[in-house]
Formats: C-alpha cells, structure tokens, sequence
C-alpha cells in the first residue's frame, strides 16, 4: 500500500507518525510512505532574500518512504501529492480545533477528508 503522510513538525504530526509506526499492518516492510510537508507561500519581498536548500536527515525504520515539501494551500498540496502519487490513502494528525475554529480558519484536515478520493486516518 501507498501511504501519503502529511507532515508539519507540529505534536499532532508526531502522534500521527507514532501512531503509523506503531500499528504495522498498516505501514509495514513491504509498504511506500510518502512524507509530505506543505510550506507556506512567502512574501515576494522575503523570497528575495532568502535561499531554500532542502535537507533530508533520515530516520531509519523498515518503512520504505521518500520526502518532498511543496509551496502552495496545504489541503491542496496534500490532495494534489495522493493524485501523483497515485496513493491509497492519507494519514495526518488534525490540530483538534472546536467548531468555532473550524468554521473561523476552515480546518486542513476537513478539507483534505472532502476534497480527496482515498481514505484519511486522522489522528488526533
């Protein structure tokens, strides 16, 4: 199985990936775990002066999985990453935002559930 694993460095991405690592029969040996970190658009006067070098500092574990990171909307990205990658399904950890949050900032994780095709794990 094909796993796209949306990634932003925040606690609940942390939980999601234990959660992954922890339950083997749905990442095992002979899956592909594909990382997806989604970056923000920066400010044209910002992206002037800043260069980007990309960093790949693994962790081994017996998971097959590659990494890329993206510019652009999140919940776009994500959905966009599963179509490439021709996925089976996305796992991510949700911020866990009240309805107030979720009707204020939208949520990533509501919009990744309603605009992909494949089945969402959310880990909480």
């Amino acid at each position: 199985m094909k796993i796209v694993f949306a990634a932003d460095g925040s606690a609940c991405t942390k939980k999601a990936l234990a959660f992954l690592v922890n339950h083997q029969n749905l990442a095992g040996a002979d899956d592909e775990l594909f990382v997806c970190n989604v970056q923000p658009l920066l400010p044209p006067s910002v992206a002037l002066m800043v260069r980007s070098e990309a960093a790949n500092d693994s962790h081994r574990h017996p998971i097959r999985y590659r990494c890329d990171w993206v510019v652009g909307s999140s919940a776009a990205e994500i959905v966009g990453a599963t179509r490439r990658e021709q996925a089976h399904m996305i796992v991510m950890g949700t911020h866990g935002h009240g309805l107030l949050g979720r009707i204020v900032m939208g949520s990533v994780a509501q919009r990744v559930v309603a605009d992909c095709d494949v089945p969402v794990l959310l880990v909480k």
